[in-house]
C-alpha cells in the first residue's frame, strides 16, 4: 500500500473509532465520592440547643455542630440522625439514643457527661448574687462527683467507658468521637464562683479524656478525645448578665440583641462557638481516614 493509500486508511480507522464512541455515549465519568453515614449522640450542645434554626422539642439546631459537619455540597459527610436531647445523662443516651446506630454507622460523635455532673444547677445557683451559700453547695456537690478524674467502676468515669463500649458494639465500624465542653467564663477572679464552675468544668472534661483514653486501651475501642477549650479561649462569657464582649462564643443569661436567646439557651454555643466545636472535631478525624472510610462503606 502506498503512503496516500495508508494515510486514507488510516483516517478511516480514526472516523469508524470516534464514531463507536458516540454511539456508545461519552466516557464515563469518575463516580463522585461515596459519603460516610453519621450519628450524633448526646446533650444540649450536641443536639444544638441555641445555635439558629432549634426548636424547642429535643431542639436540634441546624447551626449546630453536628449539622455543621455535613453541611455544605463539598462534604463526605452525612447526617442521618441527631439522637442527641437537651438534658440527656449518660445513663439516658444509653437507654434512649443507641438506637440510632447500626452496621452503616461510620462516625460518631458523642457530647455527655455535664448533666451528670449538675452544670445547670451549679449555674443557677452561682450565677444568682443572693445565693452564694447555695452556689458553694452546688460546686462542692459537682466537685466530688468528678473525684479528682477518677475513671474507677461506678464513678462518672466508669459510667463512661461503659457507655463508649456500647457505643462499639451498636456501631463496630464507626469511630468515635468524644467532646469535651468549653469553660464558660473569661478570666474571672480567683475567689469569683465563676473560677470554681470553670474548674468544675476542667474536671470533667479530665474524667471524659481519662474515659476515652481507658475504653481505647482496655476494649480496643476506635475513639477518639477532642478538647475544644484551646478554640473558646479568649471567647468566654465576661459577665453572665451583660451584652459586653460581643466576641463569645458563649451566650449570656442576658437576652441579647440583635440575636435574642432563652434564658434556657444561657450558656450554650454561639453560632460562632458551634462552628469552633465541627472545626476542632474535623480537626481530629486522621488524614485520609474519610476516603478510606468512604470505600469500605460503599462495598459493605
Amino acid at each position: 500500500m502506498n503512503t496516500r493509500g495508508r494515510l486514507i486508511s488510516g483516517l478511516v480507522t480514526t472516523v469508524v473509532a470516534l464514531a463507536g464512541f458516540m454511539t456508545a455515549g461519552a466516557l464515563p465519568a469518575a463516580a463522585a465520592p461515596s459519603t460516610v453515614d453519621y450519628v450524633a449522640l448526646g446533650d444540649s450542645y450536641a443536639a444544638g440547643t441555641a445555635a439558629p434554626g432549634s426548636s424547642p422539642d429535643c431542639p436540634h439546631g441546624a447551626g449546630g455542630y453536628p449539622a455543621l459537619l455535613a453541611d455544605g455540597s463539598e462534604s463526605r459527610i452525612s447526617l442521618t440522625t441527631n439522637a442527641a436531647c437537651s438534658g440527656a445523662t449518660i445513663a439516658e443516651v444509653a437507654s434512649k439514643q443507641l438506637s440510632a446506630l447500626d452496621r452503616h454507622t461510620r462516625l460518631v460523635t458523642l457530647t455527655v457527661g455535664a448533666a451528670n455532673l449538675g452544670l445547670s444547677r451549679v449555674l443557677d445557683a452561682c450565677t444568682n448574687p443572693q445565693t452564694p451559700d447555695a452556689c458553694q453547695a452546688e460546686i462542692g456537690r459537682a466537685l466530688a462527683l468528678v473525684q479528682d478524674c477518677s475513671v474507677v467502676e461506678g464513678t462518672l468515669g466508669g459510667d463512661l467507658i461503659e457507655l463508649y463500649g456500647d457505643v462499639a458494639e451498636a456501631a463496630p465500624g464507626a469511630r468515635i468521637v468524644v467532646t469535651g465542653y468549653p469553660l464558660l467564663f473569661e478570666s474571672p477572679a480567683a475567689n469569683d464562683p465563676r473560677a470554681a464552675i470553670n474548674e468544675a468544668t476542667t474536671d470533667l472534661n479530665c474524667v471524659i479524656k481519662q474515659a476515652v483514653e481507658g475504653a481505647a486501651n482496655e476494649a480496643d475501642v476506635n475513639i477518639t478525645y477532642v478538647d475544644v477549650t484551646e478554640e473558646f479561649a479568649g471567647h468566654g462569657i465576661v459577665d453572665p448578665r451583660s451584652c459586653t464582649g460581643s466576641s463569645a462564643f458563649i451566650h449570656s443569661l442576658l437576652i441579647c440583641k440583635p440575636n435574642p436567646v432563652a434564658d434556657s439557651e444561657a450558656f450554650h454555643p454561639t453560632a460562632a462557638g458551634y462552628a469552633a466545636y465541627a472545626d476542632a472535631i474535623s480537626a481530629a478525624l486522621p488524614n485520609g481516614w474519610l476516603d478510606k472510610t468512604s470505600r469500605s462503606a460503599a462495598s459493605s
